[in-house]
């Protein structure tokens, strides 16, 4: 059923958009690519099952304990491997590379504490309830991952927007030195940038955890290619395009799974990114010559 289909779509899609918020958000205002960022989210994910299964948690509550738990440990990736190289005014390509070697290391601890064998959420803290609307099966569940998705999206679409912290970014995304200048406490909002991002990648790797009820070391690796693409399709550094794009290969996938095949799941979703870039070149929202917070 169509209305089915596109239902699971908006909700895998949400999820997608979440995370390359966070990942755009680096970029856009650090003027990092930072491939660590899936791990990032890998370890959100764990820090909601950890929360729940050894704190004893409610669900929602371990949703907020992974949203610090991750948005502290972008604060950290940025104190100690992001403004060091600020420091020392390093090249583009170098953060982008401490942050693979970052992420590696992130992946094998995860590794070597929880195993590589896939984790899951305990069933009697999932909401099993469903609704049946229009003819479609709707679980709490899902319907949470959209609501909270949504609400996110939309609070970080109104700070960017209407807010003097958010024309501070925009400032410091134009140009860190002429916002200095201005009195923008650069350094502060790059630490800010850094916790608020990762806190959406981790709070996206609980929503996709919750989604597969799947958990593994390893479960950040495919996000961050999808999320790479995801800016590239939206517009490097624009928190629009990355919406947007998010929604549009969650929608890609589900469909192309539905009615083609799980085996080309990714060959179609990238494919259409691929010819959409080639119609486009510099994204949806983006600009050759210019980054957007």
């Amino acid at each position: 059923m169509l209305a089915q289909q596109l239902f699971n779509a908006l909700s895998l899609g949400c999820v997608y958009a979440l995370f390359a918020l966070g990942f755009t958000l680096v970029f856009g205002v650090l003027g990092v690519i930072n491939l660590s960022h899936g791990a990032v989210f890998m370890v959100g994910a764990y820090a909601a099952l950890q929360a729940v299964v050894v704190l004893h948690l409610p669900l929602w509550a371990a949703l907020v304990f992974a949203f610090f738990v991750s948005g502290a440990l972008g604060l950290l990736i940025d104190v100690l491997v992001l403004r060091p190289l600020r420091a020392r005014q390093a090249p583009h390509l170098i953060p982008m590379i401490a942050s693979i070697g970052l992420a590696i290391a992130l992946n094998n601890t995860a590794q070597g504490l929880f195993g590589a064998a896939n984790l899951r959420f305990p069933t009697e803290v999932l909401p099993q309830d469903s609704l049946v609307i229009a003819g479609m099966h709707v679980t709490v569940l899902e319907l949470g991952i959209i609501g909270l998705s949504f609400a996110l999206m939309a609070v970080l679409m109104v700070v960017m927007r209407k807010t003097q912290l958010g024309r501070a970014l925009r400032a410091i995304a134009e140009s860190p030195r002429a916002a200095a200048l201005l009195g923008i406490n650069v350094e502060g909002l790059f630490m800010l940038t850094s916790f608020t991002a990762a806190a959406l990648g981790g709070v996206a790797g609980v929503l996709i955890g919750l989604y597969a009820n799947a958990l593994f070391p390893l479960m950040g690796q495919p996000i961050l290619h999808k999320g790479i693409a995801v800016i590239i399709l939206g517009g490097m550094g624009d928190i629009r395009g990355a919406m947007l794009a998010g929604l549009f290969l969650g929608f890609a996938e589900v469909l192309s799974v539905a009615y083609i095949g799980s085996t080309m799941r990714d060959a179609v979703a990238f494919g259409l990114l691929f010819a959409v870039l080639l119609w486009r070149p510099k994204g949806i929202f983006g600009s050759l010559n210019e980054r957007k917070a």
